[in-house]
């Protein structure tokens, strides 16, 4: 039973990946208009003024632990990557040095990016197999108590994993920002 259950998320994972990085792409491709970018690029360049690696983790944490919820999990977790990628077009748009970076390459190429989307996916894909769990089980009218039960270790487990990437991720984040703004 929990090899079956690693393989359907393992598998759950990377259609997550990609569903992530889609609505992240799609996000970064949005068109925003010069008083948007302008407001949010000061509100960020404001934020991350005021930030360290904690809050880099803690705003990510506010942002993944409702992943996990059976379900609306996945919606949120889409909206965050569209709205992320939205944020950076809309930074594109205010800094045009940066129109060269390809928005996918900030995710797949800088250590705090795959671990925030390795984070974000495992989180979905829990919220996916849970919802997958209760359906199915409904279906063949099983004791649905029973089968939850047995989902909270290993739910418990991968929040675990997901605060402590993170965690890392933020720190990660906050050292590399503050390396370039020495330059």
């Amino acid at each position: 039973m929990k090899f079956a259950r690693f393989k359907i998320q393992l598998i759950l994972f990377f259609v997550f990946m990609g569903l992530f990085s889609l609505s992240f792409q799609i996000g970064a491709m949005s068109k925003v208009s010069y008083e948007e970018a302008n407001a949010f690029s000061n509100g960020f360049q404001a934020l991350m003024d005021e930030t360290d690696g904690i809050g880099i983790f803690i705003n990510n944490s506010l942002a993944a632990l409702p992943m996990f919820i059976p379900g609306f999990g996945i919606i949120w977790g889409l909206y965050t990557a569209w709205s992320t990628g939205f944020g950076f077009a809309a930074i594109i748009s205010t800094i045009p040095g940066l129109s060269e970076i390809q928005p996918l390459s900030i995710l797949f190429l800088s250590p705090f990016g795959i671990m925030e989307i390795i984070a974000y996916s495992l989180a979905m894909s829990c919220s996916f197999y849970f919802i997958f769990t209760i359906i199915n089980k409904v279906k063949s009218k099983s004791p649905i108590r029973l089968e939850l039960k047995s989902q909270i270790k290993p739910s418990l487990i991968e929040i675990g994993i997901v605060l402590a990437l993170l965690l890392a991720a933020g720190f990660l984040e906050d050292y590399m920002i503050k390396s370039a703004q020495a330059l």
